[in-house]
């Protein structure tokens, strides 16, 4: 629905945050965990309602395997995060760090690793294989992280005044995710602007966070770029967190046009407070060579496919760029059944703005470009500097190969570097690569994930993963600045509400069960739910979300049966 621009709608609304800020410095740490339980379980009550308005959004048939991905990256993602959010909760309204009883490791480079995943007995059982962990900054050491764990919770009466928080148009979970943060995160109270996409999501939302609406920490609103843009800039808002693109973003803080890029060259931004941001960018997929079977080429091209394609490739974090390494003896076989994967995946609707556009513009750059026969676009043998691809973000179904020329050691060495320096964005990298290379490659293999400078890495995984992982932080690599803010500054999620982020490493199996367990690998997960072509994605998102809004044991078995047979 469109609505017309009506500054006395946002002006209403910041007068009732401002009266909703003291509430909240008055709420205490009990009422706020009992608020994120209520939400928990108005979250699984809509559930079915919150799918089918995103089917309106993204136009997916009601049969459609692909109506999975919105019951995974919507109700089960805030079902999982409320859940955690509220742990934490209850560790600090007891006196306790979040972190007393979570044991710490270390990571390479003198780092604190935080475990995130596994955490529990359901993650052990559903996501067996899977592992992951928070990286602190250099130089915090285990004692810092457990007595800064908790944010704004260490001090719930210190309240951060009004948070607008911009969403995302893509990923239905991400602008329900951010307010939490903000809320919990930073006790900022929160007006949320709907990207217009997902307006279709305004009632859902309002019946999920009645609790908060209702005591006056949280207003919903919805519009164009133009109230947007008067939302942010109203004296009453103290800071600004956006999901988007970093032209969005430099739009916000210098102003549109000439007038924001002199600004910009003389660094006098328009925008008079702080903003966060995540902004995607160009994200690398790394094919690590060694002996991959047949089944091994079959099985990561769909993992590939899967990286690109997932929600239609308009996912901040979707692979762009393929590296292979150009002297693999079954480099070429890897590609057939790349583009076997991408042609075979789901035909959906290109329902995001602007998606032709941007892939016709790929293909007038690149005719070599290979149109494959469901409106997907594959590029292979690009150059490995100055060409457009590893600058934009198309935010469309383009996928890009770039080979380079070196193996082994050499090779991970080689694409660590061209990632870190020849491609925007800093949000997400994966790493695809057998056991036996990691064992080979040894400290090696650790010291190249310590050099890639992003916010997720995930090795023989996906890094979407960790945004469904309540527990993981999800942002850019540290380190960016207004006047070049690549994949955003801050981050968001990170339940355990940890200090000093530097990244999330996710790590999975490199087979599916029942090969990875004859192959020598401890896993038992079948291909994941979140495969674009996994057969039954649909069924088995449903039922984790079943699942995790009322754990009852007695559902496990046709959870597992529906995940098996994907």
């Amino acid at each position: 629905m469109h609505t017309p621009f009506d500054r006395t709608a946002i002006d209403n609304a910041l007068d009732d945050l401002a009266a909703g800020e003291k509430a909240w410095a008055a709420t205490s740490l009990h009422r706020r965990r009992e608020l994120l339980d209520e939400i928990h379980v108005r979250t699984g009550r809509f559930a079915a309602d919150w799918v089918r308005a995103a089917r309106v959004v993204k136009d997916l048939d009601a049969n459609s395997p692909l109506v999975g991905e919105e019951w995974m990256t919507g109700p089960l993602a805030l079902l999982q995060a409320t859940a955690a959010l509220s742990k934490t909760l209850a560790a600090l309204e007891a006196g306790r760090s979040p972190l007393t009883g979570v044991g710490l490791s270390k990571a390479p480079g003198a780092r604190v690793a935080v475990p995130i995943l596994p955490r529990g007995i359901f993650d052990q059982l559903l996501l067996n294989g899977f592992r992951g962990q928070v990286w602190l900054r250099p130089g915090v050491d285990a004692e810092a992280a457990r007595e800064r764990a908790g944010l704004a919770q260490l001090d719930p009466t210190s309240t951060g005044g009004i948070g607008a928080v911009l969403g995302a148009g893509n990923i239905t979970s991400i602008p329900p995710l951010d307010l939490l943060y903000e809320l919990y995160a930073h006790n900022r109270v929160v007006a949320l602007k709907l990207n217009p996409i997902t307006d279709p999501l305004f009632t859902v939302f309002e019946m999920i966070f009645e609790p908060l609406l209702e005591l006056g920490v949280l207003r919903i609103l919805t519009g164009d770029a133009v109230q947007g843009s008067y939302l942010v800039h109203h004296r009453a808002v103290a800071h600004v967190h956006m999901t988007g693109s970093a032209q969005t973003h430099d739009t916000i803080v210098w102003g549109p046009g000439t007038a924001g890029a002199q600004r910009r060259a003389a660094d006098r931004p328009l925008l008079d407070k702080t903003i966060t941001s995540e902004l995607g960018g160009v994200s690398p997929t790394i094919v690590v060579p060694g002996a991959w079977s047949d089944a091994d080429l079959r099985y990561q091209a769909e993992h590939v496919a899967t990286h690109r394609l997932h929600n239609g490739g308009y996912n901040c974090v979707a692979a762009q760029v393929v590296v292979l390494s150009a002297q693999w003896d079954r480099k070429h076989e890897f590609l057939a059944e790349l583009r076997h994967a991408l042609n075979r995946a789901p035909r959906r609707t290109p329902y995001y703005p602007g998606s032709d556009t941007r892939v016709a513009t790929a293909l007038a750059a690149y005719p070599q470009a290979q149109r494959l026969d469901t409106g997907r676009v594959l590029i292979e043998a690009l150059p490995a500097t100055d060409t457009p691809l590893l600058d934009t973000e198309y935010f469309s179904p383009v996928l890009g190969v770039v080979e380079l020329p070196a193996t082994g050691s050499d090779f991970l060495q080689h694409a660590v570097d061209f990632a870190n320096t020849e491609l925007t964005g800093t949000l997400g990298a994966n790493v695809i690569v057998p056991p036996p290379t990691i064992r080979r490659l040894g400290a090696a293999f650790d010291r190249a994930l310590e050099r890639l400078r992003y916010g997720t890495i995930a090795v023989n995984a996906w890094t979407g993963l960790a945004f469904l992982t309540p527990y993981a932080s999800w942002g850019a690599f540290p380190g960016h600045t207004l006047a070049d803010v690549q994949s955003g500054i801050g981050v968001v999620h990170n339940a355990f509400l940890l200090d000093d982020v530097e990244r999330t490493v996710i790590r999975g199996p490199f087979r599916p069960a029942p090969r990875s367990v004859t192959t020598g690998e401890l896993a038992l997960s079948p291909k994941p739910p979140w495969f674009v072509d996994n057969r039954t994605a649909a069924t088995t998102g449903r039922k984790l979300t079943e699942f995790y809004a009322d754990p009852a044991p007695a559902k496990l078995p046709g959870l597992l049966l529906s995940a098996l047979r994907g």
